[in-house]
């Protein structure tokens, strides 16, 4: 099957497929950047017991990588700290320095290579370092499933004022969507592309009026909305899982959506419930005054809500355990904007309206605070976050560790702590790092 480089009919999997095959082969050949596990395994496993009956436990050693922001009093980043300057802690426990990369003005200063993996059997000489000074590495999402279709117009002309304050010479980006358009752009460096990629969009999500009358409610919650924050959630894991091939190089993962709430105006849907129940049916806009309904732990039992909201973390943590294992920032952006009060359209309760944007817009603080970014939600000021967005991701460390991974830990989260040896400066990091999951395996205890 044949893609090009913008094509409304690509589906995700293949554009994951085709980044995949760029980051190993284009990657490597113009850009000299090594194809390796953004974590990458070191010496051979050990056995620590191995007898009838008795489990046999593994033990490995894994180059664990994050980028590092350090800024003086007056914000301005500080370009002169050495590997002695950082202090790593995981779990508490302090680690020592391997490898350190300065990105500063555009350039690359490779500060401290990682020694080699203690190997076994005939010892090959190590390749000779290639001096990478490419520039960073933008993957744009799309969620046209949670992007109300009157918003299209807006998103179209927001994505190109975003490329355009983004995206530098030098920088390579992506697109990839979910909704129905399947409009793709495969790593490139021309922003026509882009352009062109967001003329195409179009925005798929539900209306409240579609979100309390027609959606098909099953034993926890509207399935449809499970479905779709479920695909979103799929495309964005597959495509950090790629990036994890790249290394020493700032990625960033732009997402552009208007969060999840997985179960929404439950108090309309409620109301609309009992109404058909007792056969007296409902118009356009029901009179809520005076509605009372069973108590709260009959209704929440009823509709699901904490196994929908359990859900929904669930698949936040795995998407920013893989975005901390590729050492890739998310930034959320909520193109909504600033909003204060419901649409003149919206007939529901301020009430219910104001705690399902507050789902929504917490749910992209999430995905962008794990994972050592920033939110744009409810504001209007983006020129100005959008240039913080660029200066953050231009100027930065890229500060790398040996950890133990004990075998029979797969999936596993354990807690990261960045700081330097410098008075007046603050430090800006990830906070921790999920092990990879062997296929099949769970994490749960």
């Amino acid at each position: 099957m044949r893609c090009f480089l913008l094509n409304s009919s690509c589906s995700a999997s293949m554009w994951v497929r085709l980044l995949s095959f760029t980051a190993a082969i284009g990657l490597t050949s113009s850009f000299g950047v090594n194809a390796q596990s953004q974590t990458s395994p070191s010496p051979p496993e050990t056995d620590q017991a191995e007898t009838d009956g008795v489990p046999l436990f593994r033990s490995g050693t894994t180059l664990v990588r994050t980028d590092v922001i350090v800024r003086d009093e007056n914000g301005l980043f500080v370009p002169n700290l050495v590997p002695e300057d950082f202090v790593i802690e995981e779990e508490g426990l302090p680690q020592e320095v391997a490898s350190l990369v300065l990105v500063h003005g555009g350039r690359v200063q490779n500060m401290l290579t990682p020694g080699a993996a203690v190997q076994e059997g005939i010892i090959l000489p190590s390749s000779r370092p290639v001096n990478n000074s490419a520039g960073r590495i933008f993957i744009f999402f799309i969620d046209e499933l949670h992007l109300d279709p009157q918003m299209t117009p807006k998103v179209r002309h927001f994505i190109k004022e975003v490329g355009e304050t983004l995206v530098h010479e030098g920088d390579l980006f992506g697109m990839i969507t979910n909704g129905p358009t399947r409009v793709t752009v495969n790593l490139t460096y021309d922003r026509e592309f882009l352009n062109a990629a967001a003329d195409k969009l179009l925005g798929t999500g539900l209306t409240p009026r579609e979100l309390i009358f027609d959606l098909q409610r099953g034993p926890a919650g509207p399935r449809e909305l499970a479905w779709r924050a479920h695909q979103a959630f799929r495309t964005v894991r597959d495509s950090l899982d790629v990036l994890r091939e790249v290394e020493d190089r700032r990625k960033v993962l732009i997402y552009v959506s208007t969060g999840y709430d997985l179960n929404p105006y439950s108090y309309q849907r409620e109301y609309r419930t009992l109404l058909s129940t007792r056969r007296l049916g409902f118009g356009d806009a029901p009179d809520f005054n005076g509605f009372e309904l069973e108590d709260p732990i009959t209704r929440i039992q009823r509709q699901g809500a904490v196994f929908r909201d359990g859900d929904l973390v669930q698949e936040l943590t795995e998407v920013t355990d893989a975005a901390n294992r590729a050492n890739t920032t998310v930034y959320t952006i909520d193109p909504r904007g600033l909003v204060s009060t419901p649409d003149i359209d919206v007939d529901v309760p301020l009430e219910d309206w104001t705690e399902h944007m507050r789902e929504t817009r917490t749910s992209l603080q999430t995905l962008a605070e794990l994972t050592g970014g920033m939110a744009i939600v409810n504001t209007n000021n983006f020129d100005d976050l959008l240039r913080q967005i660029d200066a953050e991701t231009s100027d930065y460390y890229i500060v790398g560790y040996y950890t133990t991974e004990p075998g029979g830990l797969e999936g596993r989260t354990r807690a990261l702590d960045v700081s330097v040896k410098r008075e007046g400066v603050s430090v800006r990091s990830r906070t921790s790092y999920t092990f990879s999951r062997k296929p099949g395996t769970s994490t749960t205890p």
